[in-house]
């Protein structure tokens, strides 16, 4: 089994922590280590948040984790991280802004980056949460442009409930369907989450490119 989780997701750090992941997937903390790898994944892309929630959903699939909790457990904990990230780049807006004032450059990327989140940035709050490293720069940005605070926590809660629901769903689908193997269940799940995604990226940049 650990051959496998290393040969899909690499050598290092993340494959040990996939492994411990599925290895530990039956127990009732593990709903508390679903919620901190998601609250920990909106300010630290690297941390497998969207793996943690599959996992979570293959237990619950096979009978060892409430699907409802494992969704629950994934929002909440992604809809604190997201708003971590905002705070984040809102504590960022008093130093770019005085640059800004001194670098024209600085002023220009400014304004961008508000007119993509003011023109677009409900809906692209959304797909990003599907791309790591994607929503992270989103929702900083989003506090770092001083957007409304309730629109984005009303994007923002949309965003994670359908991430998680996704995920868990997901990964309870092949759970059930191959009970008597997790490790395969998991791994068509990720594969097929991962697909999923880079579809969303490759239509999110040709929309991007349309704009233009």
């Amino acid at each position: 089994m650990h051959s496998v989780l290393i040969a899909a997701s690499g050598d290092g750090i993340v494959s040990r922590l996939t492994d411990w992941l599925v290895d530990t997937s039956s127990a009732q903390w593990f709903l508390v280590v679903i919620f901190v790898i998601a609250l920990l994944d909106s300010v630290i892309p690297i941390v497998p948040s969207e793996t943690t929630v599959i996992i979570g959903g293959v237990a619950a699939g096979a009978g060892d984790q409430n699907l409802l909790l494992v969704i629950v457990a994934g929002a909440i904990g992604a809809f604190i991280g997201d708003n971590l990230a905002y705070l984040i780049g809102r504590s960022f807006h008093g130093p770019i802004a005085r640059r800004a004032e001194r670098k024209s450059s600085t002023q220009r990327r400014l304004n961008w980056a508000a007119e993509q989140v003011r023109d677009r940035g409900g809906l692209l709050l959304v797909t990003a949460r599907f791309i790591p490293g994607g929503r992270t720069a989103l929702t900083i940005s989003c506090g770092l442009t001083q957007q409304p605070r309730r629109w984005f926590v009303k994007w923002v809660a949309l965003a994670v409930t359908i991430w998680a629901t996704y995920a868990a769903v997901l990964g309870a689908i092949f759970g059930r369907a191959l009970q008597d193997n997790h490790t395969a269940a998991f791994l068509i799940a990720f594969f097929t989450a991962l697909a999923i995604n880079i579809i969303i990226e490759l239509v999110r940049k040709r929309r991007s490119k349309a704009h233009l």
